[in-house]
């Protein structure tokens, strides 16, 4: 059977060009890049140019690169790490952030390490209300601003420079949830006026259980782990090199070829959703979709109401196609998507992310529009 992969925001396959790298160090390189001697000194010598590259496609210095086990580790660290470091009380957010920060956040609310968790408005697109959170500002306090780049259900992008600018004029401390636009998007911390950034490798190609954290020079953080001088102290634990090496290599090769795969998928988002409207009547979409503000790898797709919802993406299954999506919430019992929920979604009608990389093709998604056809034929409501 065809099998046609669209989860590419939940996780990507590994670049030929990435895994070569990868086994290179693996069978070559087996010293504790900790080890005084010789072997360690050529493995740990491996992990510092890898930093090196991340730093400089960055706009960073190495010493602000920090390797973790990927994007969850580093938002927890910049969340829980910055907000003790200067004894901040208020933290703003969005109720449609990632589970590693909402979750993360929403603990540290209920065992009292801060005692005020805001919400800055969003519109049914997903858009943030910069009006609304330079309100929230508005206090004397130092706050904790956490808002992502790109929604990871919707692709709506927040403007990370307008933020990070409300965010210097009240002196708050901003951290960007970048996991979805690292590698995608250029990211100039320079420029950017983030305290932190953030990158998991399996989400551009890189391999699974490795990212960073990048701490701004101006903000001085405790460990969240600790157990070993590793990452200039910062992170206890024999380091990953494979996948710090691959991690490298990985945004090394979506910063050289960013432009040429931007334009590949965006063609393909906009093929697939012209299709989708001439194919089935009543489709709409979850969050923006416009080039300019919505994060080219993700359409996220809300079909008309239809017999067995709940089976819509089991249907997809059986014909080979990998996406994800859910539902609004629907009753107490029914927990649905946060996101969906978050833009007040219809409960009634299902949603599909479909997400794309430099490897879909457009006979995929030819494929794709036909099955889709079917399935949401065969479903209709009578």
């Amino acid at each position: 059977m065809k099998r046609v992969y669209l989860d590419n925001a939940a996780t990507t396959p590994l670049d030929p060009a990435v895994i070569a790298e990868m086994t290179n160090v693996m069978e070559n390189y087996f010293g504790n890049p900790s080890a005084i001697h010789a072997l360690g000194r050529e493995v740990r010598t491996l992990v510092e140019k890898a930093r090196k590259t991340v730093a400089g496609l960055l706009g960073a210095s190495p010493s602000e690169i920090f390797f973790t086990s990927g994007g969850t580790e580093a938002d927890n660290t910049a969340i829980r790490c910055g907000i003790s470091a200067y004894g901040i009380k208020h933290a703003i957010t969005s109720k449609i952030e990632h589970h590693a920060v909402e979750h993360t956040l929403n603990m540290m609310l209920k065992d009292g390490q801060i005692d005020k968790l805001s919400f800055v408005n969003i519109d049914e697109k997903g858009n943030v209300d910069y009006a609304h959170l330079e309100e929230l500002l508005q206090n004397n306090e130092r706050t904790f601003v956490s808002l992502m780049h790109a929604n990871n259900e919707l692709g709506t992008l927040t403007d990370m420079q307008k933020v990070g600018d409300i965010c210097e004029k009240y002196n708050a401390i901003y951290h960007a949830d970048t996991v979805q636009t690292m590698g995608h998007y250029p990211h100039n911390v320079r420029e950017l006026k983030a305290h932190f950034i953030v990158c998991a490798a399996h989400k551009l190609h890189g391999p699974k259980g490795v990212g960073f954290l990048y701490v701004n020079s101006n903000i001085k953080i405790p460990p969240m782990i600790y157990g070993g001088a590793q990452e200039r102290n910062m992170r206890g634990g024999t380091e990953n090199v494979y996948g710090i090496v691959g991690l490298a290599k990985a945004l090394e090769m979506a910063y050289e070829d960013m432009e040429a795969h931007q334009n590949h998928i965006q063609g393909l988002k906009d093929y697939l959703k012209e299709q989708l409207i001439a194919e089935i009547p009543g489709i709409s979409f979850n969050g923006e979709t416009d080039a300019d503000k919505s994060l080219y790898t993700v359409l996220n797709v809300s079909f008309p109401e239809m017999d067995m919802a709940d089976m819509l993406l089991f249907n997809l299954d059986i014909n080979g196609i990998c996406a994800s999506g859910g539902s609004a919430c629907s009753s107490g019992s029914n927990i649905g998507s946060h996101v969906l929920n978050g833009i007040n979604a219809d409960p009634n009608r299902p949603s599909v992310r479909f997400s794309f990389s430099k490897y879909t093709t457009k006979e995929e998604l030819d494929y794709v529009i036909e099955k889709v056809k079917m399935v949401v034929k065969q479903n209709a409501l009578a």
